[in-house]
């Protein structure tokens, strides 16, 4: 059956009248009245949406799944076969919360078969979760998360641009992002030992006005995950070795410090996250101003407005 310009399955039960140009919707599905669908939306066999509820543009929805109260779902989104999403933390039969909380899977990401996704969490743009995984908590931008409960194993490739530099030895080019410097500081080696050091206006770029160490840092656990509007920043994994991904909105690298004598310089206006710390890791960050909350980029999708104004 059509129905203007969606395609209404003659065995589907759509109560709603705000769904977009060119969306299909097919049989057993079931839609209230309250929910929105953007334009070119898929829906597949058996799947429910309850009213408040809303589905962006071109967003695929496989079968078996059940979308409740509170759900919001940005552009371009997959949500795999019986992946299944809650809106409260403590059910309890035939009482209900003041609001049910506010489930967020941001544009471009995508959720994998029978993957479970608690209530009130933020899934990143672009992340991808595992068939299966149990997701407990918010998923960073392009991050790739698995298993019970959900962990990050990985960053992926940006559609734009297929420079993903893997985790593993040091690259002999520079990333190809603007004013991403590594730097190999002097090591010098006898049998006392080594000793590796940087010197102002020589081997540092900037006259550090603060510095931190993060350690202990669980092998789970994702560090970072914002930019800076001026402040630049010399990251030295001292002892150990970790993981760091550098994202400029359309650039995304990935190379892993693990020695003393490098170094990567990270400039103003690039999203930085670090992962994959092992037990041992010691993480030296030299800043080049004191801290300032205000200098902080703590939302990516601010973060890509700010660049694409940059840019234009």
């Amino acid at each position: 059956m059509e129905l203007g310009d969606v395609f209404v399955h003659e065995r589907a039960l759509v109560e709603s009248s705000n769904i977009g140009v060119g969306s299909r919707i097919w049989a057993f599905a079931h839609v209230l009245p309250g929910a929105v669908i953007g334009r070119d939306a898929n829906i597949c066999d058996h799947v429910f949406i309850e009213n408040d509820v809303f589905l962006g543009d071109r967003v695929t929805i496989k079968c078996g799944v059940q979308l409740w109260d509170g759900l919001r779902v940005g552009d371009d989104v997959f949500i795999g076969p019986n992946a299944t999403f809650t809106n409260d933390l403590f059910p309890r039969s035939k009482q209900y919360p003041q609001r049910f909380e506010k489930t967020i899977i941001e544009n471009g990401a995508s959720i994998g078969a029978n993957a479970t996704i608690l209530a009130g969490v933020t899934i990143g743009t672009g992340a991808m979760i595992g068939a299966g995984a149990v997701v407990t908590r918010d998923v960073p931008p392009y991050a790739v998360a698995v298993g019970n409960p959900a962990r990050v194993k990985r960053y992926v490739v940006t559609a734009k641009e297929h420079s993903y530099q893997p985790a593993g030895d040091m690259p002999s080019v520079l990333p190809s992002i603007d004013g991403v410097q590594l730097l190999t500081l002097p090591q010098i080696l006898d049998p006392r030992g080594a000793l590796s050091f940087g010197e102002v206006g020589q081997h540092l770029p900037f006259v550090p006005q603060r510095y931190f160490i993060i350690y202990q840092v669980p092998p789970y656990e994702v560090r970072g995950g914002h930019a800076h509007k001026v402040c630049k920043q010399l990251l030295i994994c001292v002892h150990g070795k970790c993981s760091v991904v550098l994202d400029d909105s359309e650039v995304r690298n990935e190379f892993e410090l693990n020695d003393p004598y490098h170094a990567i310089l990270i400039p103003p206006m690039v999203w930085g996250t670090q992962y994959h710390y092992t037990d041992d890791a010691v993480l030296l960050v030299l800043a080049s101003h004191i801290y300032d909350g205000n200098d902080y980029i703590r939302d990516y999708k601010s973060f890509c407005k700010l660049k694409k104004d940059e840019y234009s």
